[in-house]
């Protein structure tokens, strides 16, 4: 399973956007299996609430979307482990789908019974309290199709939750931050937009 790692140009691509961002969770093919990469990365929100951080949102690409996703919407968590909003870039969402199998035999195993495959599909967690969602993807990627974004958007919108969705044509998997990529590269403008919007709700909360 690979999950980007957010590197110093993410991460100072954040600060010129006006917000901060750290890794959390940077293991990169990886054989762990669910739901130890969840447990790792809501430790980390939770380590991040008790310094008195106030919003906090979970940024990831390609399986490490799934696992941003999860951190967003699956049972379980605690107060101090609540996410604020999702940005999720080419993400696997669905366990159930017969794409990109790959990263379900590493996360999930090659027994995962239908009901651990449900469980952990993006698009069958969301409920009407679920946070916001920025999801972007290209039409052209071969590795994880737009179908995956497709389904969770649906979801969505099925259930009232404040969504954002940009599906550019042209790029292959993997572009990250999509600097020279054409028209993908405006994901992250869009995105740090879309961020501020959510803080300023917030405050109006």
């Amino acid at each position: 399973m690979r999950r980007t790692r957010p590197t110093k140009a993410s991460r100072s691509r954040g600060g010129s956007e006006g917000w901060a961002s750290r890794p959390a969770c940077s293991s990169t093919r990886s054989r762990v299996r669910h739901p130890a990469p969840l447990n790792a990365l809501r430790a980390e929100i939770r380590r991040l609430r008790e310094g008195d951080s106030t919003q906090i949102g979970v940024i990831g690409f390609s399986a490490g979307g799934h696992l941003a996703g999860l951190a967003a919407l699956a049972d379980g968590a605690d107060a101090d482990e609540a996410v604020d909003f999702a940005v999720l870039g080419y993400a696997i969402t669905s366990m159930e789908t017969g794409t990109y199998r790959p990263a379900r035999l590493i996360l999930l195993g090659e027994d995962a019974t239908p009901e651990l495959r449900r469980a952990t599909s993006l698009d069958a967690l969301v409920t009407p309290s679920s946070p916001p969602f920025f999801l972007w993807h290209t039409a052209e990627d071969a590795y994880v199709p737009p179908e995956h974004t497709y389904r969770l958007a649906a979801s969505l919108a099925a259930h009232n939750v404040p969504h954002a969705v940009h599906v550019f044509a042209h790029g292959p998997h993997g572009l990250g931050l999509a600097d020279g990529a054409g028209d993908a590269a405006a994901w992250t403008t869009l995105a740090a937009s879309w961020i501020r919007e959510q803080s300023q709700l917030a405050v109006r909360r």
